[in-house]
């Protein structure tokens, strides 16, 4: 069984990180979306809520494979041994997460050399998209309905006191 991790902060899931997913699950014969913990970066949701807005969001990719959410702490390159995972997916915008996702793939290799890094390239429509940037463009009164879920919006509206 091929098992894949697509591992990160999710605060909040957003169209771009569902278009991975989705193409994700036609590689592996289980993904799981692990939810970092990462409590440095500030997130706007709690754990539990960006658990359970990353199970909703991958409800209808359910039929094609088996995906788990988790949370996780720690190092990557050990929980993907905890899950049992070979393949790390991760999604790339531009030359910016390039740099930064080699660097990164070149010392989880040195943790472990049987565990690979598939890269998987942003969709041109959702290339701009970030995390940070959704957040922003909530907080500041801005619509975010072409980067995330109607679900997500209406929590990102609400947190953004804009409910």
């Amino acid at each position: 069984m091929r098992v894949g991790l697509y591992p990160g902060t999710f605060d909040p899931i957003h169209n771009g990180h569902i278009d991975l997913i989705g193409r994700a699950v036609k590689l592996v014969d289980k993904l799981v979306i692990g939810i970092a913990i990462n409590a440095g970066k500030g997130p706007m949701f709690t754990l539990d809520e960006r658990v359970a807005i990353a199970e909703e969001v991958v409800e209808p990719l359910r039929h094609r494979t088996e995906i788990l959410v988790q949370p996780f702490e720690g190092l990557t390159m050990h929980f993907a041994r905890e899950v049992g995972a070979s393949i790390i997916v991760r999604g790339l915008r531009a030359v910016a997460d390039f740099e930064f996702e080699f660097q990164m793939t070149a010392m989880n290799q040195q943790l472990d050399r049987e565990i690979e890094t598939v890269f998987l390239m942003a969709d041109p429509r959702h290339q701009a998209i970030a995390s940070k940037l959704v957040k922003e463009i909530a907080l500041l009164g801005g619509d975010v309905t072409k980067f995330v879920s109607p679900s997500v919006k209406d929590r990102l509206l609400a947190k953004a006191g804009r409910q």
